[in-house]
């Protein structure tokens, strides 16, 4: 079951019934504080070695007691017991004697001896209570636990010291020298962007406790847990810690909002909300999390589990404001403008699970705090998905009753595209909402059927969540296109609009290697053929017609060439060929290639069959005028107007459509 330590009422040390004393206990071990220098060093060493003895004696007294197998009949109690207790409750009395810094220094010097005594103490008193209440050791029982009870009184208050003092004076001091090694500090910073010192110190210096106080909080939470006071430990621990992560958020500027407050707010604000969110949020999951998890695992290194009991209290209680916010945000009203901000979030929370529940886990509470952050997501996620029908929703409702000028790439083209392009660069993540959440529903208007799919090389089985996805707003895109393609009249116009708006879609599928990856080659090689194929078509309903006034059909009758046929077929040839070169100067073709492509081809088709033309039948004209009247283009000539076609051109802009 889940300890909350945090929710005592007071501390341990109010709980005895002692009082602080003025000065240090008299008593046989104590400095004689002698002025002769061979004197005190004699004393010295008598004190160690009766102090040695003491132990010594403790120790094999404590190991009787426990290994009497009959309890009612309890060994009598040595002296050294109760030298033992005023040992100790004069080392207590002289570390109170003075004010708290030389308090901690003393304690620091003597840690070793103090701590080992504590510790001997704990056991024999634990040795103690293995006896009937009523025999003759219950009163030696009392003694011990009195002494026990003041050593864990001055360790707690110690502990609290070196949790909530120690850490602002090891920061201050380091930010004055510089010498000091943080507990967590990064050493290997070679590759890392160098800022500022204050600003590094910010990013990687929490909890901000040098080895040395880490080693003295270890010290002292061993031997308050081992002596059976582990509820007041963890309380003092679990307290200074939340302050101090309370403290990091106040400086991350993390501030609750309300889902009502949520719900007031336009989008724009609310994005500022979301980025800082997901700021401190990563900072939680880099380095405060990380920084607890590692101080919790060092100061209580004898007692994992408590230290992941502590860690898993503290991580849910910041953890479950954080996904407040979330909560509130998957419950705004849905636009595609909010879709990129959503998958930060969810990354953000992904992130965030390995950082405060380790892997594997088998407790509940750490299971339960995971399954919490991974519904929140959820909930994220779901919202993605419902913003991905909302795509195919709004390419179904456009509909226009005006044709985009001169056959260009339509905004709808160029929205969803540019869209796709920017979330397919989270595509890991989309494959991972959608596969979650499975919301590959096939119906007529979003998915090609399985014949068609697999007429054109594409396994429906095979296809990623993602694939489909982009597949479905592919073909709604088509659909969308080609209805839009018939606004036009001219048949050329509406080939040069479908050309225009595959090679974008083509373009940005190639330019894109996420999308390229999710739509894969066989879907570019079919649009690529879909492309050539307005383009022969176009071809054919433009050129083809003018390519039949320079047949020789109809033109010779008994061998003999007839005249007037010539001139009405050079007459068609420049009429039409003007009205091409008027009206398609005004048509745009954005794609530079697309646009050397088509003039190339067009050349390759016209400018041979009228050179030959011309070459053949000029002769039959009179020299002067009357050739210049019917031969009014030099080949030369052709292939510098179709070089002027698909300009766009707005001063020339035709009314033919």
């Amino acid at each position: 079951m889940e300890k909350n330590y945090s929710d005592k009422s007071g501390s341990f040390t109010g709980r005895g019934s002692y009082k602080k004393k003025d000065s240090p206990s008299t008593n046989e071990y104590s400095d004689t504080g002698k002025n002769n220098s061979s004197d005190k060093e004699h004393t010295d060493h008598d004190h160690d070695h009766n102090l040695d003895q003491v132990s010594q004696d403790v120790d094999q007294f404590t190991h009787t007691l426990t290994a009497i197998g009959d309890k009612s009949s309890p060994p009598e109690v040595p002296d050294s017991v109760e030298k033992f207790a005023k040992i100790i409750e004069a080392r207590i009395s002289k570390y109170y004697s003075g004010d708290a810094a030389k308090r901690s220094r003393k304690m620091k010097e003597d840690d070793l001896f103090f701590i080992d005594a504590v510790n001997r103490m704990a056991k024999l008193t634990n040795a103690f209570r293995e006896y009937p209440s009523n025999s003759s050791t219950s009163s030696s029982l009392n003694r011990t636990s009195m002494v026990l009870q003041r050593a864990m009184a001055l360790l707690e208050e110690e502990f609290r010291a070196l949790l909530e003092d120690s850490r602002t004076n090891h920061s201050n001091s380091k930010s004055l020298s510089g010498k000091n090694a943080s507990f967590n500090a990064k050493h290997d910073d070679s590759d890392r962007c160098q800022i500022s010192d204050n600003e590094s110190n910010k990013d990687d210096d929490f909890p901000s406790y040098s080895p040395d106080i880490v080693a003295e909080m270890t010290k002292i939470a061993t031997a308050m847990v081992s002596a059976g006071y582990e509820t007041e430990c963890c309380q003092v621990y679990t307290i200074a810690r939340r302050n101090a992560f309370d403290e990091q958020m106040k400086k991350l500027e993390f501030e609750k909002l309300n889902i009502e407050d949520v719900q007031k707010m336009h989008w724009e604000p609310l994005e500022g909300e979301v980025a800082r969110w997901i700021r401190i949020v990563k900072k939680c999951s880099t380095v405060l999390f990380p920084g607890e998890h590692k101080l919790g695992e060092a100061v209580f290194a004898d007692y994992l589990v408590i230290h992941r009991s502590l860690f898993g209290n503290l991580a849910r209680a910041v953890v479950i404001q954080l996904l407040d916010f979330v909560e509130a945000i998957a419950m705004t009203k849905r636009s595609a403008e909010k879709l990129f901000k959503f998958l930060d979030m969810y990354e953000t929370l992904r992130d965030l699970i390995p950082a405060v529940v380790p892997s594997p886990s088998t407790d509940y509470c750490e299971h339960e705090l995971k399954s919490e952050i991974n519904a929140t997501g959820n909930r994220i996620g779901e919202a993605v998905v419902n913003i991905f029908c909302d795509l195919e929703n709004s390419i179904k409702s456009d509909v226009a009753k005006t044709p985009v000028p001169g056959g260009a790439v339509h905004p709808l083209t160029r929205y969803v595209m540019n869209y796709l392009k920017y979330a397919c660069e989270y595509k890991d993540t989309l494959e991972q909402i959608f596969q979650q959440h499975a919301k590959l529903e096939k119906t007529e208007t979003t998915t090609r059927s399985d014949a068609e799919n697999d007429k054109e090389g594409f396994d429906p089985a095979n296809l990623s969540p993602v694939s489909a996805q982009l597949l479905a707003v592919m073909d709604l895109l088509d659909s969308n296109l080609e209805a839009k393609s018939r606004l036009y009249k001219d048949l050329s116009l509406r080939y040069i609009f479908l050309m225009n708006n595959g090679r974008y879609i083509l373009q940005k599928v190639k330019g894109s290697a996420e999308i390229h990856q999710l739509m894969g080659n066989t879907w570019c090689r079919r649009r690529s053929t879909e492309v050539r194929q307005f383009h022969k078509n176009y071809q054919r309903e433009t050129w083809g017609r003018l390519l039949q006034c320079l047949g020789h059909e109809g033109l010779q009758v008994n061998g003999k060439v007839q005249k007037p046929v010539l001139k009405e077929r050079f007459k068609n040839f420049n009429t039409m060929f003007d009205e091409i070169h008027k009206t398609q100067s005004t048509w745009v073709v954005s794609d530079e290639q697309l646009l050397s492509e088509l003039r190339v081809s067009v050349s390759a088709v016209v400018i041979p069959a009228y050179r030959s033309f011309v070459g053949r039948f000029s002769q039959y004209f009179d020299g002067g005028r009357q050739t210049e009247k019917y031969i009014k283009y030099q080949p030369e000539d052709i292939e510098m107007l179709i070089e002027g076609l698909f300009d766009g051109n707005p001063t020339s802009m035709g009314r033919r459509r």
